[in-house]
């Protein structure tokens, strides 16, 4: 495996990502940011489905979710009272996927994605052997 997950002492240790990523692999992915294209006005489903798109991208690379270094969650007009639907739309997303994705992760609030309808964005960098 390309992909090592660590938390250092002295950093928080987070339930849903991992502080560190060694990547010693050879090939670097890099996936665009993925939405719902579906877009449904509820933010778990299309945490879902932009989880689920992320996952398409990486095996169409010949990756997966065990592969990834890094992935940044672009979310519109963010509160922290919106992060059970985050995590509820990334559980479900890793149910489906059969992974639990824990590679380092930010999370940045924006304004406005490309369209109105999509509340949320998500961008991996994996590393693949």
């Amino acid at each position: 495996m390309a992909v090592t997950l660590i938390n250092p002492a002295g950093l928080p240790e987070i339930e849903v990502y991992h502080q560190v990523a060694v990547g010693s692999g050879t090939r670097l992915v890099f996936a665009a940011g993925q939405v719902a294209w579906n877009a449904v006005p509820d933010l778990a489903a299309q945490v879902e489905e932009a989880y689920l798109n992320v996952g398409t991208a990486l095996a169409a690379a010949g990756g997966s979710f065990a592969d990834v270094t890094r992935l940044t969650v672009y979310a519109v007009d963010w509160t922290p009272e919106k992060m059970p639907e985050l995590l509820d739309g990334i559980a479900r997303a890793a149910a489906k996927l059969g992974v639990t994705p824990t590679a380092p992760a930010t999370l940045i609030g924006v304004a406005a994605l490309d369209v109105p309808e999509h509340l949320v964005e998500v961008e991996a960098t994996a590393v693949l052997d």
